[in-house]
């Protein structure tokens, strides 16, 4: 079993799952786990890869895409999920393209220390996804203040705000129905993409 409530077997699929099924294939041409756990309500998984997609992977970001993926690894390690950080470092990994490079990016991140291996703007937008992720209530003003003092325009502060709140909202949905990886092909991107 890869969650703990009843997930409709693409196989058994019909009408509206079976088209949103269609919808959310991967490059690889599979369905994620994250998403066949919306089968009982397919409404919320047109929704959920609706938000991903335009998060994710919309030509209009400026931030790298690579630099994105290490936002939801980090959202992802702050909440303790070990699904999306398990397919996001793969894809964040895959990305930097030097193994080097990843390994001491995951080993910063885990440790909560990402100044080990940031500096500048993406230190200052990986600090401000951590206190949205551990504190939103804490939230001031002044904190979009030091992002932009460190170079961050406010469509690239939207960007990584858009990517933490829609990691926790997939965090919390994941670890709050034991969805696993059983079953997925890990990250996103095939060995023709990217």
């Amino acid at each position: 079993m890869s969650a703990w409530i009843e997930i409709i077997p693409q196989e058994a699929a019909t009408g509206a799952l079976k088209r949103f099924y269609d919808l959310v294939r991967t490059p690889h041409g599979t369905v994620d786990n994250v998403m066949r756990v919306h089968s009982l309500r397919p409404a919320t998984m047109e929704g959920h890869v609706t938000l991903y997609r335009s998060v994710l992977h919309n030509p209009d970001n400026t931030l790298a895409l690579w630099f994105l993926e290490v936002v939801a690894c980090y959202t992802s390690i702050l909440n303790n999920c070990d699904y999306s950080l398990t397919h996001h470092f793969a894809n964040a990994k895959r990305l930097i393209n030097d193994t080097g490079l990843a390994d001491a990016v995951l080993t910063a991140l885990k440790a909560d220390k990402p100044e080990d291996v940031f500096v500048g703007k993406e230190l200052a937008l990986l600090r401000y996804a951590g206190k949205l992720t551990l504190n939103a209530d804490r939230m001031i003003r002044s904190d979009l203040d030091d992002m932009r003092q460190s170079g961050c325009s406010d469509g690239e502060i939207l960007e990584v705000n858009q990517v933490c709140a829609y990691f926790n909202y997939a965090n919390r949905l994941l670890n709050g129905l034991g969805v696993s990886t059983q079953g997925d092909v890990v990250g996103y991107y095939d060995e023709n993409t990217t």
